[in-house]
């Protein structure tokens, strides 16, 4: 089947309090349309996507979009249904009009091939195809900021898009339209004229980006630290996750040498795009002799905080030949997630040696690879 998609992009976005469209507006070093377009342009389903623009934002869009072959653009209007009907009439002018058209707002930038998929089935099946949740919270009616009455939630869909229809259908319905019609989607216009459109399961991640605060991407981000420090200081000790371990010897280092802390500290600096350690707290610095890991590894955390993220989850392994690690690494794990603010869960620490093989193996040192995974806020 012939399945066109019209994403209407000629808004300008203003109650999310942006200078220009909201639309062209970067989340995670690409526009929203961009990732909108993107999401349409890998399904092999659809032939192209028509993308409804404003004569002031067309160059920027022409440029964002030049990479997907099968789109193109056409003169928006005033209004959303103004465009989607520029769009109708532009699609019907084609040598081989769609059969099918799925109409989606381009504000709606996390919509998963599933979705998009199930929208073409069912559109293929119905001749309409309506992405919808069903309303899950309590509903009201408001006057002037007061609740007037309850609205039974029964039987109450929120609306999302895509949104399909046979197209000979939907242009009929906006050919039909007229000026006294107020519709916020296609699905109400179908519904006036042609027939009530069928709903198929919508997700909640298709969220619609509306307000300044639904640009805010909530991001993931791994890094990786390893340190390593060398037996033979004075001291029957080591410290290890904030614990003291009998030792033959001690670790050199001009803090408390605790290598699995610092490798971790390294990781989550790593993670956010920070310096490394040795940045923040140089080994020449007089007041850090001696000192304690663990409240280092806080200081780390609150530099974390302060860049706009939060930790997920550290893993770190431990290689030494000696002393025996096993029976504290409880310990370890709980220092480390108090440190952090995260559940002990949140913790993971391993201990081997090196079978014997180089500087670990002949017992001269500690090494420590660590993993963190952060989050922003």
């Amino acid at each position: 089947m012939n399945i066109y998609t019209i994403i209407p992009a000629a808004g300008s976005g203003s109650r999310a309090g942006f200078a220009n469209n909201k639309l062209l507006q970067r989340m995670g070093g690409q526009t929203v349309l961009a990732r909108t377009v993107s999401a349409f342009a890998r399904n092999e389903n659809i032939a192209g996507i028509a993308v409804c623009v404003s004569g002031a934002d067309r160059e920027a869009i022409e440029q964002e979009l030049c990479r997907f072959p099968n789109t193109f653009l056409v003169e928006g209007g005033e209004t959303r249904a103004q465009s989607v009907q520029n769009a109708l009439e532009a699609l019907a002018a084609l040598p081989c009009p769609p059969d099918y058209v799925l109409v989606h707002d381009g504000a709606r930038p996390f919509v998963t091939q599933r979705i998009i998929g199930d929208c073409i089935r069912t559109v293929r099946q119905f001749g309409s195809a309506v992405c919808a949740l069903p309303c899950t919270d309590t509903a009201a009616r408001a006057e002037s900021g007061f609740i007037q009455a309850s609205v039974p939630r029964e039987g109450l869909f929120t609306v999302q898009t895509p949104q399909g229809f046979s197209f000979r259908e939907l242009l009929a319905a906006y050919r039909k339209m007229s000026p006294e019609d107020h519709f916020t989607d296609d699905s109400g216009l179908y519904r006036q004229y042609i027939a009530p459109p069928r709903l198929f399961k919508g997700d909640p991640v298709n969220q619609k980006l509306t307000f300044a605060e639904d640009f805010c991407m909530h991001e993931m981000r791994t890094g990786i630290g390893a340190d390593t420090h060398a037996f033979g200081a004075d001291g029957k000790h080591i410290v290890l996750g904030g614990v003291k371990i009998d030792s033959s010897t001690g670790l050199r280092a001009h803090s408390d040498g605790d290598v699995l802390c610092h490798a971790v500290m390294d990781a989550l600096l790593s993670a956010a795009g920070l310096p490394d350690i040795g940045h923040y707290f140089p080994d020449t610095d007089p007041q850090l002799a001696g000192a304690d890991s663990l409240a280092l590894l806080q200081k780390v955390r609150q530099l974390l905080e302060d860049a706009g993220f939060s930790v997920g989850n550290v893993s770190a392994a431990i290689v030494a030949e000696s002393p025996k690690l096993a029976p504290h690494i409880g310990q370890m794990k709980a220092n480390i997630a108090r440190a952090l603010g995260i559940a002990e869960s949140a913790v993971g620490i391993s201990a081997g040696t090196n079978e014997g093989l180089g500087y670990l193996g002949r017992g001269e040192g500690i090494t420590v690879i660590a993993n963190a995974l952060i989050q922003s806020v």
